[in-house]
This record gives structure tokens, sequence and C-alpha cells, in this order.
């Protein structure tokens, strides 16, 4: 009931497409995206571990999953459209004259920046930082991006930028490379994107330069 009343007050609010509804009823089955060995820490977030290092450290509780009650899933819609909504999408290079630069928007910001800010908010809201992973993702055109996983019981749910829906991993058009590991906030872990042949360990892949 909680969950409809939501997807009533953003759709009267004009806040909520009809496709965007739709997704509150449509997790059918779970879908995890595997992770592999140990790997590279990307630069702008290894720049931001030093500079934050609380942010930064070993998860004491790793919680591998968050039931997706109604509040959960609301959280989720929330969060994703409050800041896609909110910042304004710029380069790094634009608004810091740098090739990557990961911090917490302030009006504007690149992919990792979205990224960083939701992980924040949902982490404020209750969600255990274990689940909540910072990915690298290639777009179809071969740019690096950011997005944000969410683990569920549902599934890992993925929170862009780009995209007002919550999608499961499965179902986005992205090639999967890594992520941030679940015991340790400061560490990375490949993936394998078995939707076709695993991916991973490329650390040339340049995230927040050619994506907003």
């Amino acid at each position: 009931m909680f969950r409809w009343a939501i997807v009533l007050i953003l759709a009267n609010l004009g806040l909520l497409t009809p496709s965007m509804a739709a997704q509150a009823i449509d997790f059918t089955h779970s879908a995890f995206a595997q992770s592999g060995k140990v790997t590279s820490i990307p630069i702008g977030h290894a720049e931001f571990c030093q500079t934050r290092p609380a942010e930064c450290r070993r998860n004491t509780t790793v919680v591998q999953a968050v039931a997706l009650d109604e509040t959960a899933w609301s959280q989720l819609l929330e969060v994703n459209y409050k800041y896609n909504t909110e910042v304004r999408p710029v380069t790094d290079k634009d608004l810091y004259l740098v090739t990557e630069f990961w911090t917490y928007p302030s009006g504007a910001g690149d992919c990792e920046d979205y990224v960083l800010a939701k992980r924040r908010a949902l982490i404020e809201a209750g969600w255990p930082a274990s689940t909540l992973l910072i990915t690298v993702v290639r777009q179809p055109d071969g740019a690096g991006h950011a997005v944000l996983i969410a683990r569920t019981d549902r599934g890992d749910l993925v929170l862009d930028n780009q995209s007002g829906k919550v999608l499961r991993w499965s179902e986005t058009p992205y090639t999967y490379i890594k992520r941030q590991s679940q015991a340790d906030a400061g560490a990375w872990v490949e993936l394998f994107d078995n939707r076709s042949n695993m991916v991973g360990g490329i650390p040339s892949v340049s995230v927040g330069s050619t994506s907003r």
C-alpha cells in the first residue's frame, strides 16, 4: 500500500513516468553480477580515499544484500530522482580543469559525483555500506562511466545519472568492468559480465572525462 502511495504521489506530481511506475511491481527474479579477484582502484577513487580515509575503510560488518521491501524500493527511486534532477551534468575537465576528480557535487558534477552523493544519501537512510558499490562500466560507444549498484535480495539494482529508472544490472546497456569490494570500501574487484564473456581488470577505462 505504501509503495503504491509513493507511486501515485509522484505520478500526480508529474515526477514519475508510466514506465517508472510499472517498475514498482516488476521484480520477478534475482540477478547478481559476479565478482572476481581484487583489481586496480580507479585513480579518482584512490585520490578520494586519500582525502576521506574514513569513507574507504574495511567494513566491520558485511551485509550481503538488503531486503527489497516497500521502504527500500521507495528510497532507491527517490534518491536516484533527487540527484538526477538536482545535479547538473558537467565533466571534470569543464568543472575542475582536470581529467579526473571524484567529489561530492555542489550543484554540478560528473557521473562518479552522482554516485558518491547517492551512496552517501542511502547510507544516511540506513543502508549498509557493503550493499552500495561504486561500479565502473563501459558504455556501448566504449566510453567509461560510473554507476551505483545497490545489492538487494532481488538482485543488483543500478542507480544511474543517465536514467530515471532503477534497473537490474542485466537490463542495462553497459559492459561491467569492476566495482568496490563489499568487504573493503577502499578495494575493488573485477566483474564477470556473465551475459556474454568475462570482462574485468581493465584499469585503462577512464571514468568521468567522457561521461556525464
